[in-house]
């Protein structure tokens, strides 16, 4: 039987809460959500560059509506919950952010993130005050639901390098103050910066992005981890063997990248399960 969205929402509320650490990928359309749920992952995440790669448009460059369909239609095809990687919240002052959140929650998702990245190179973070307020608006727009929908709080501090991690600490002790209910700053790469983070974050699960070879689930559990998310990886993955084939055949006429395709019943077999 399909779950309904609060029993999904209840099940990805419950992840958190441990004991453990799981993993949480990021599709990029529908195919490869199906694809991902079909392995048994417990939650599954978008991303927003991987959702702007197959829009053919560059990150930030997607339309908030555009974002709500797909996030909604990544939402209805899996049994699985659905955390949405949420940008800024689409919008630079609270009461943009908050009604966001509001048309995000109704897409069905268990989860969804808010950053603090302007978009701006000059300056690319919002003040602490502002990005408090922001994400305070998100929080408020979750509570007049009262659904459980999961607040992750990120911060672009050590990714932008504005600040690196020290602001990013700073900015996650506020964030959880503000209502968050999950810490997450991408770009950590040692054990020493994760335990950091996980140390600031007390009691709140922390989030770790792996965008690269490094390291393991079971060494980011160990070091107090409780999720851990691919961002655009995986979208990367496949853009690199299609431009890698593609170059091949456009320079070379040679068609090697093709000795090793993946058989199409097993992605059919995928498509037609739902876990």
């Amino acid at each position: 039987m399909t779950p309904t969205v609060a029993e999904k929402r209840r099940r990805f509320a419950e992840l958190h809460r441990g004991p453990g650490c799981f993993v949480m990928p990021n599709p990029f359309d529908l195919g490869s959500a199906k694809y991902l749920a079909s392995l048994g992952f417990p939650a599954l995440a978008s991303t927003s560059r991987g959702m702007a790669f197959a829009a053919g448009l560059a990150d930030y460059a997607v339309p908030r509506s555009y974002a709500l369909k797909h996030i909604g239609d990544l939402a209805g095809a899996v049994d699985c919950p659905l955390n949405a990687d949420f940008e800024a919240g689409f919008a630079h002052d609270a009461d943009g952010v908050h009604e966001s959140a509001r048309l995000c929650i109704a897409a069905g998702v268990a989860g969804f993130s808010i950053e603090d990245y302007t978009g701006e190179r000059s300056a690319p973070l919002y003040g602490l005050n502002e990005a408090v307020e922001r994400l305070r608006a998100a929080r408020a727009a979750i509570d007049a639901t009262g659904e459980t929908v999961l607040l992750t709080a990120r911060s672009e501090a050590i990714l932008r390098q504005a600040g690196g991690l020290p602001e990013a600490l700073r900015r996650l002790a506020a964030y959880a103050e503000a209502g968050a209910d999950v810490l997450y700053s991408p770009g950590l790469r040692t054990p020493e910066e994760v335990a950091e983070v996980v140390r600031v974050a007390g009691k709140l699960p922390v989030n770790v992005l792996v965008g690269w070879p490094g390291l393991t689930r079971r060494q980011l559990e160990d070091l107090g981890v409780r999720r851990i998310s691919v961002g655009a990886a995986l979208a990367l993955v496949a853009w690199g063997a299609v431009i890698r084939a593609a170059r091949d055949i456009a320079e070379n006429g040679r068609f090697d990248a093709f000795a090793d395709l993946p058989a199409s019943s097993e992605i059919e077999t995928a498509f037609a399960s739902r876990r």
